[in-house]
């Protein structure tokens, strides 16, 4: 049995970034993975503007200003946004500028309407404004030619912002990771058949399904396939040629009808684990297709990845949480995709364990007094327990010889959910 570190590794290092690219619209990109870095022949701001309403003028004029003694300028132009100055501001002169309105030649410095008296053409300094104040320079953000966005992150609403400032109508991104998706056993049904006794409903397929979505992947449903070796061997083998991982659901404990791991090799798998020491989850088949053909005009670079998740739910979301979401991410192209990182928080709860296994908790993460606390779900922790599993956002870890985790003590969490 392989411990839960080892398991990690052994997955992340049978996972090679997809080298398959695809260029999208940006209005289509969001939530994609970013494949060329980008950079604009572009600066940041364009021109000096000014960062506020106000009026623009020379500090050499204003330095000394006060309610009691105010500077006093001539007003010679108002620069609304959008609007090219025609005059060069001269001393003695101010102009009339609005919020990302174009610097005026001439002047260095705005100050705010809220410190000025006006009367006809003439404009009257209250208070002395600091020098260069409220003026954004030209390429004080960005200035073209450097790197904006580097590849391998995620495009989300501040990068697709970003890309319509420099008028990046179509970018290049990584091609979606495909995931197919497969439940075994006789006893499953889908949700609109009705229950028979000794049927379950197959809620891992759903589950799996909105994870793979969640994590930036393309979910291939092929639905249950019964305890049949011939049809199971048919639908993996399918599996493989259709998707870059595979994930099926039960079928990999030592049970009569566990046919799994059996399939596998008679396919050319190479298995990596069969069982990890972990709770939920023990039972957990890793597997890999080196000669991995998609079939569809790709020249594979990275081997095919199968996941044998156990059959309980519990067991297959920790699962995907701890093992299979971070091979989606490295897969995709993400360029901080790795290891999975934990945070130490306060546990609300008490937790324990008998020390023999990494044991996972679940339950959710709360602000509490501004500091987090991790408060476990109600009800049993039963690795067939789906039902306390709903709202769940965090998984409390006690590691292999830890059995007491008192409230108030910290505890590891892994963040879920996202």
């Amino acid at each position: 049995m392989l411990s839960v570190g080892d398991t990690e590794k052994i997955i992340l290092n049978l996972v090679q970034p997809l080298d398959y690219t695809e260029v999208v619209d940006l209005l289509a990109a969001t939530g994609r993975v970013l494949a060329s870095s980008v950079t604009s022949n572009l600066d940041f701001p364009h021109w000096d503007n000014s960062a506020m309403d106000g009026y623009a003028v020379r500090y050499e004029d204003v330095k000394h200003s006060s309610a009691e003694n105010p500077s006093v300028l001539e007003i010679v132009e108002e620069i609304p946004a959008g609007y090219q100055p025609q005059f060069t501001i001269q001393s003695g002169q101010a102009a009339r500028i609005f919020t990302g309105a174009v610097m005026p030649k001439g002047a260095d410095t705005v100050v705010m309407q809220e410190k000025t008296h006006s009367e006809e053409n003439r404009i009257f300094i209250l208070a002395a404004p600091k020098p260069q104040e409220f003026v954004r320079h030209k390429a004080a953000f960005y200035q073209a030619g450097a790197q904006l966005l580097p590849a391998g992150i995620v495009l989300n609403a501040p990068e697709i912002a970003v890309l319509a400032a420099l008028q990046c109508s179509q970018l290049s991104v990584y091609r979606r990771p495909r995931v197919a998706i497969l439940s075994t056993g006789d006893e499953l049904v889908t949700p609109d058949q009705v229950l028979e006794a000794g049927q379950i409903v197959d809620s891992n397929q759903y589950a799996l399904a909105a994870l793979v979505k969640q994590s930036g992947a393309e979910p291939l449903l092929l639905g249950i396939v019964r305890d049949n070796p011939v049809a199971l061997a048919e639908t993996i083998a399918h599996a493989i040629a259709s998707a870059d991982i595979v994930i099926s659901s039960g079928g990999v404990s030592v049970g009569d009808y566990d046919y799994v791991d059996k399939i596998l090799e008679s396919l050319g798998a190479k298995i990596h684990a069969r069982a990890v020491a972990m709770r939920p989850g023990k039972p957990l088949t890793v597997a890999s297709f080196p000669n991995h053909d998609l079939g569809d005009g790709e020249k594979t670079q990275h081997s095919g990845l199968y996941f044998g998740l156990p059959g309980n739910p519990a067991a297959v979301l920790v699962t995907f949480w701890r093992f299979v979401q971070p091979a989606i991410k490295k897969l995709s192209g993400l360029a901080e995709s790795g290891e999975v990182k934990f945070i130490k928080v306060r546990s609300h709860d008490e937790l324990r364990s008998d020390g023999k296994r990494e044991i996972y908790v679940w339950g959710k993460l709360q602000l509490i007094d501004g500091v987090y606390e991790f408060h476990k779900a109600g009800g049993s922790h039963s690795s067939g327990n789906l039902i306390n599993l709903a709202q769940t956002n965090a998984l409390a870890v006690l590691p292999v010889g830890k059995t007491l985790v008192s409230p108030t003590q910290e505890v590891e969490v892994l963040q879920v959910g996202n």
